[in-house]
């Protein structure tokens, strides 16, 4: 748990590491793991001793339990990868590029309906609905 959430964190003091993007993503799954280790830990501790001393002892997760710990790896995952997929992240410098190119194109396009007057215009394009 510190060794995923405090120690492997500190690559980020070096800037070539910061702007890795696999690096960084591989950094998420760590911390990631980290805090379900965390988590794992807070469970445990407060399963270990119970409220009668004559039944303190260690606790052992039986194969359901650890089912569902993987199993929460399991959802996250996926839930992240369908976030991924239909909502993904798109940088704005790219973005840019593309509407340079493709605002020229349309705006060369447009040189036609800038002639007309504007009741034309207006009339054409209302004439669909």
């Amino acid at each position: 748990m510190m060794t995923c959430n405090v120690i492997s964190p500190q690559v980020f003091w070096f800037r070539k590491m910061r702007r890795n993007i696999m690096v960084t993503f591989i950094m998420s799954i760590i911390v990631n793991i980290g805090m379900w280790f965390e988590r794992f830990v807070i469970i445990c501790t407060s399963l270990y001793r119970d409220y009668l001393p004559s039944s303190w002892s260690y606790y052992r997760p039986s194969w359901p339990e650890v089912g569902f710990y993987l199993g929460t790896f399991g959802l996250f995952f996926t839930c992240y990868f369908l976030f991924a997929k239909y909502f993904p992240v798109i940088a704005v410098a790219e973005i840019k590029s593309i509407l340079k190119t493709s605002g020229k194109n349309f705006k060369d396009k447009m040189d036609v309906y800038e002639d007309q007057s504007v009741e034309k215009f207006a009339h054409d394009n209302t004439a669909h609905h």
